[in-house]
C-alpha cells in the first residue's frame, strides 16, 4: 500500500521522535507502508536501551553489514552525532529503498517487533509507551494480513474460476473438433459405392457421434454361442441415455426397413428385460414395420430414426440429447415410435 504522505520528523529533548505531516510522495519501491514505517521508527528505539543495542537489533534481524557499518563508525567517532531514532529511520528507509532483495530483513524486523514481550529490557520511562506502540503495530499488521488474506482468497477463487472456465472451454473446443471430424466422415459415406463397406463405416461414425456426446456405452459387438454354433447375435452399438440402456441398430438399405428387419431388433431388446431400442435407417420404414413397433411398446420402448435426421442434426449442429429426448417422449407418451424431426 503505497501512496502520498506528509511527514516531518523532529525530536524532543529526550530524543523521542514526533511526527508531523508535510506534502511528499513516497517512492513506489517502498514496501513498508507510511503509517507502519513511522510506527517502527518510533518503536524500535524504545525497545533498545542503547545505540549499540539498536545496531544489535538490526544485525539480529539479518540486516547486512554494509548498511550498518557507517553508523557503527559514526558511533565510534562521535556517539552524540546521531540518536537512536535517526538510526532506526536510516536503516528502515534504506531497507525500503533496496526493494525486493531486502524483503527477508523487513519481515524479520517486523516479526521481532510484533513478538516483543520482555518490556523490562526497556527504559522504565519507555515501557508503557513501547507496549502501546507494539500493540498498535500488531493491529496494523493484523489488519493488513487480513486484507492480504482476503485478497489472496479472492485471487485464488478467481484463479479457480478462470481455470474451470478454461478447462470447460478446452472441452468444448475438443468436442467441437471431434464433431467436425464426425461430420466430415459422415458426409463422406454418401459418396461411397461399396454398400457393405459403407454400412460398416456408418456404424463407426454414428458410434463416434454417440461417444462424442457422452452417451456411448459400447460399440458394435457380437455374441457367440458356447456350443460352437457361431455368432448368434450382433449388435451395432449400446448407449445409455437418461438412465436407460438402448440397443442401437443401424441399416443402410436400398429399400425401406421391413417387418423382418425390425422384428429381429425388437426380439433382442425384449429378451434383455428393461433395455430399450433405437433403430436408424437410411431408407425409412414400411408401414407394417412401424405398426409392429407400436404393438411392441407395451413390452419395450422402441424409437425409430432416419439417417436424414442425423444429417440435419450435424448440419445444424443441433443437440443430440434434445433430439433423443423428443423422440423417446413421443414414443412413450404418444405411442408413436416414428416421427421424423427435421
Amino acid at each position: 500500500m503505497v501512496g502520498e504522505g506528509r511527514v516531518r520528523i523532529r525530536y524532543c529533548s529526550k530524543g523521542h521522535a514526533q511526527f508531523k505531516w508535510r506534502d511528499t510522495r513516497l517512492n513506489e519501491a517502498y514496501h513498508y507502508p507510511p503509517e507502519l514505517l513511522l510506527l517502527l521508527v518510533d518503536t524500535i528505539p524504545r525497545l533498545c536501551k542503547s545505540k549499540p543495542d539498536v545496531i544489535i537489533f538490526f544485525r539480529g534481524s539479518g540486516v547486512r553489514h554494509s548498511l550498518l557499518s557507517g553508523m557503527q563508525r559514526r558511533l565510534s567517532n562521535d556517539p552524540n552525532s546521531i540518536n537512536k531514532y535517526e538510526m532506526a529511520r536510516y536503516v528502515l528507509t534504506r531497507l525500503n529503498e533496496i526493494g525486493d532483495s531486502a524483503i527477508r530483513e523487513r519481515r524479520e524486523i517486523l516479526k521481532r517487533v510484533v513478538e516483543f514481550e520482555d518490556f523490562s529490557a526497556c527504559w522504565p520511562d519507555d515501557q508503557l509507551e513501547a507496549k502501546g506502540l507494539v500493540a498498535q503495530i500488531q493491529r496494523v499488521v493484523n489488519a493488513k494480513d487480513s486484507f492480504t488474506r482476503m485478497n489472496q482468497e479472492r485471487e485464488a477463487e478467481a484463479r479457480k474460476h478462470r481455470e474451470a472456465q478454461e478447462a470447460k472451454a478446452a472441452i468444448l473446443r475438443q468436442r467441437s473438433d471431434q464433431m467436425a471430424r464426425v461430420r466430415q466422415e459422415f458426409y463422406s459415406l454418401f459418396a461411397m459405392e461399396n454398400a457393405q463397406e459403407r454400412g460398416i463405416l456408418l456404424e463407426k461414425v454414428l458410434n463416434q457421434l454417440f461417444k462424442t456426446t457422452g452417451v456411448l456405452v459400447r460399440e458394435d459387438f457380437r455374441r457367440v454361442s458356447t456350443t460352437g454354433i457361431g455368432v448368434i447375435e450382433q449388435i451395432d452399438g449400446v448407449i445409455q441415455f437418461d438412465g436407460h440402456i438402448y440397443l442401437v441398430e443401424m441399416k443402410w438399405l436400398k429399400n425401406p426397413v421391413t417387418v423382418g428387419d425390425i422384428s429381429q431388433h425388437i426380439v433382442r431388446v425384449v429378451n434383455r428385460g428393461s433395455s430399450r431400442g433405437i433403430f436408424i435407417s437410411y431408407s425409412g420404414y414400411t408401414r407394417p414395420a412401424i405398426e409392429v413397433c407400436k404393438e411392441s411398446l407395451s413390452n419395450a420402448v422402441i424409437v425409430l430414426c432416419t439417417l436424414e435426421e442425423f444429417v440435419f442434426l450435424l448440419r445444424k449442429e443441433a443437440s443430440l440429447e434434445e433430439f433423443l429426448t423428443r423422440k423417446i417422449q413421443r414414443s412413450i407418451v404418444d405411442r408413436e415410435p416414428f416421427e421424423e424431426i427435421l
